[in-house]
């Protein structure tokens, strides 16, 4: 039977209806963004959910979702800092209510974890990390074979480890986070700091408005050639390795996952993010853990990680 996986982002949210053998068959999309009413998204979401079952004229056993500060014991969005939706929002009821299907919430990080343990890279693997970079940065941990919760459902917010003690402001109230450096808005940010550092800066990035630059165009630029942008990865990877060799000695992994639209920039992130991960990692775990990319497309991971979930 199929299963219905949704991926909440800060920016969009993408609805995919996911068919027994692991294919996503058909999406819709929604702009996250835009809304800051639970109760009106909630009723846009089902909506579009039926569209989609009616279309594809299917029968589905359940709804799992994947959302930021998603909870997978109470089925709640808890404050989540990335949307503009506040306080707690019970969205797993609020699905079963309006579409009368079993829903299972968990956080974004962790359903991209499981897609990839069910359907990607690490088939097989135990124990592995994923980091998941976009407008935030999260993470799931997998111990066991299982994904790990903690006591209150919020275990694995790596992104929200402090790497820089009164460094940049975070969304979460604090100074300093991980998301803060290496999340699309980060690299933006560590960009537009170094091109004001350098007033003889006149690479491509100096021809194009402050508020147009985003990541995408600074990873584009760097793999051609563009001096600052190199410098921009240089820094980001220096510090997502750093975080990364820390998880390490948490969990003892088999492998470090990376996804998102960052990880797009290839080499010029992965080289210095190797580099960093290899000078910082603990010995004990030198030469044992393996740095790899997700092997499923970065839009169908989370929701089949999400999907999963009903499975």
């Amino acid at each position: 039977m199929y299963a219905i996986g949704i991926d909440i982002g800060g920016t969009n949210t993408d609805i995919g209806l996911v068919s027994p053998a692991g294919e996503v068959v058909a999406r819709k999309n929604l702009p996250t963004a835009q809304y800051s009413d639970a109760n009106q998204y909630a009723d846009d979401l089902a909506t579009t959910i039926r569209q989609l079952i009616d279309e594809q004229k299917v029968e589905v056993k359940g709804i799992g979702i994947g959302a930021p500060n998603g909870n997978f014991y109470t089925g709640c969005i808890e404050n989540a800092p990335n949307l503009n939706m506040k306080g707690n929002i019970y969205l797993a009821k609020m699905m079963e209510e309006r579409l009368h299907l079993p829903a299972v919430i968990t956080n974004d990080a962790n359903a991209a974890a499981y897609g990839e343990m069910i359907y990607g890279g690490a088939k097989g693997m135990k124990d592995f990390i994923m980091f998941t970079l976009g407008t935030g940065v999260g993470s799931g941990i997998i111990v066991d074979g299982k994904l790990l919760y903690g006591h209150d459902g919020f275990a694995g917010e790596l992104g929200h480890t402090i790497i820089f003690p009164d460094g940049r402001d975070c969304k979460c109230g604090r100074k300093g986070c991980l998301e803060q450096y290496t999340s699309a808005g980060g690299i933006r940010k560590t960009c537009l700091d170094m091109m004001a550092q350098d007033p003889y800066y006149d690479g491509v990035l100096s021809k194009v408005p402050a508020e147009e630059i985003d990541s995408k165009m600074i990873g584009d630029a760097a793999n051609a050639g563009d001096e600052l942008a190199l410098r921009v990865f240089e820094y980001t990877g220096n510090i997502l390795g750093l975080a990364m060799a820390n998880a390490v000695a948490f969990s003892s992994p088999e492998a470090v996952f990376l996804m998102g639209g960052p990880v797009k920039a290839g080499k010029v992130l992965l080289d210095p993010v190797m580099k960093s991960f290899d000078r910082n990692i603990l010995a004990n775990y030198r030469g044992k853990v393996k740095v790899m990319v997700s092997q499923l497309k970065q839009n169908d991971v989370a929701i089949l990680g999400a999907a999963a979930l009903v499975s």
